[in-house]
Formats: structure tokens, C-alpha cells, sequence
């Protein structure tokens, strides 16, 4: 898991302030009077989930905490950017995915992005509910496959998907993303946010039932 730079212990009276504050005023709160505690507190909350993001669109731990650190370093250097009436949320991502293709384009190693994230629980968790779309109610041959094959089999068939698709998949159903946040992040329209998941799924359905039925 990533550090935060300048990480500061807190007061009871700061925490129940900005625990109070929601985002977007966490950001206009810090833009206005530069009060690091503001910044922190937007870092605490997004700090287990912006990595596992990143960590599984680089599929590199090292390059994800890098993607993590300039992401919010932007955060700070863009804030007086944000618009008052946007979601926080959807624009730091879109902030953490431009970083992570930076990071892929410096990183001459770089391999294909991978899923495979094996022994985190929330990886597993996700994939456990992704597994649920796949699983036909008819009796088949599923019951005698192990789901930590399942699980391996998911995670393969999500980095075989095309770039496009697999990135809808990690923002809408991995991070649960509302798919007007997706687009803004990708910088495409609502439908074509909606035409990539429902295409992903129908592919990885289809992937599904030729391996695993008889």
C-alpha cells in the first residue's frame, strides 16, 4: 500500500471538522486557505481505493504508488481547476488515469495490463461478484470447477478483453463508477460507456459458456 507524503496526525476538533465536509468542499476548503489538513483528509478517503484502481490498470505494484503520489500531487497543483458544480470523484480519477498512462508510456517494461491480483480479498470479492453474471441457473459442469479456478479464469478473460471494454469494466463494476462518471473520466459519451460493459459482458459470457459447458 502507498504512504502519503506529509501524512500529519490530526486533532479531534480538525477530525470532526473535516470528517463533516464532504469532497468537494474538502478541495474549495483547501484551495481557498491552503490548510494541509483538508488535503489529507481527501487522501485518507481515497487512498485504499485509488490504488487498487491503479493497481490493477498498471498491474505493477511500484507503478501504481507512483500514479498514486503524482495523481494527488496534481490534485494539489490543479485544484484551483476544479469546478465548483462537478463531483470530486469522477474528476480525481480522470486526473489518476491520465498519471497511470504517463506512467505506462515512461515505463519502457511496462507489460499488459493485468487483473490477476492474487490473495487481496477485495480483488476476490470483486471477481466473486463478477463470477455471479456468468453463472447459468442450469446444472452444468460448473459445480465440479474449484472457484479459485473460476476466479484465475475471470481474471484472464478480463485482460483478454480490448483495452476499451476493460477499462468500463474497472471503472463501472470494479469501482463502482456511475457511467456518466466512466465517460467523463474516459472522455467519451454516456452510450458508448454503456455499449462497451454490455459488450464486455456479452463476451465474457460467451467466453464463459464455451469453456465451461459440455
Amino acid at each position: 500500500m502507498c504512504t502519503v507524503i506529509n501524512e500529519m496526525p490530526i486533532n479531534a476538533s480538525t477530525s470532526k471538522r473535516v470528517n463533516s465536509l464532504t469532497d468537494e468542499q474538502l478541495l474549495l476548503s483547501y484551495r481557498e486557505t491552503g490548510d494541509r489538513e483538508d488535503f489529507a483528509e481527501l487522501v485518507r478517503r481515497y487512498e485504499t481505493e485509488l490504488y487498487n484502481y491503479l493497481r490493477r490498470y498498471l498491474g505493477d505494484a511500484e507503478l501504481a504508488e507512483d500514479a498514486f503520489q503524482t495523481a494527488f500531487l496534481q490534485v494539489h497543483l490543479k485544484s484551483h481547476t476544479f469546478d465548483e458544480n462537478r463531483k470530486f470523484r469522477p474528476w480525481l480519477y480522470a486526473v489518476a488515469t491520465n498519471q497511470a498512462i504517463d506512467a505506462q508510456r515512461r515505463n519502457k517494461k511496462h507489460r499488459n495490463v493485468s487483473l490477476d491480483r492474487s490473495g487481496a480479498d477485495e480483488e476476490s470479492d470483486s471477481v466473486g461478484k463478477l463470477l455471479d453474471l456468468l453463472v447459468s441457473e442450469e446444472v452444468n459442469p460448473l459445480d465440479q470447477v474449484s472457484l479459485q479456478e473460476r476466479q484465475r479464469w475471470v481474471r484472464q478473460a478480463l485482460n483478454d478483453l480490448p483495452e476499451g471494454m476493460r477499462r468500463v469494466v474497472e471503472l463501472v463494476y470494479f469501482q463502482g463508477l456511475l457511467y456518466r462518471e466512466a465517460a467523463e473520466i474516459l472522455s467519451v459519451p454516456v452510450g458508448t460507456i454503456k455499449s462497451r460493459l454490455h459488450t464486455a459482458i456479452f463476451q465474457l459470457n460467451q467466453a464463459w459458456h464455451n469453456a465451461f459447458s459440455e
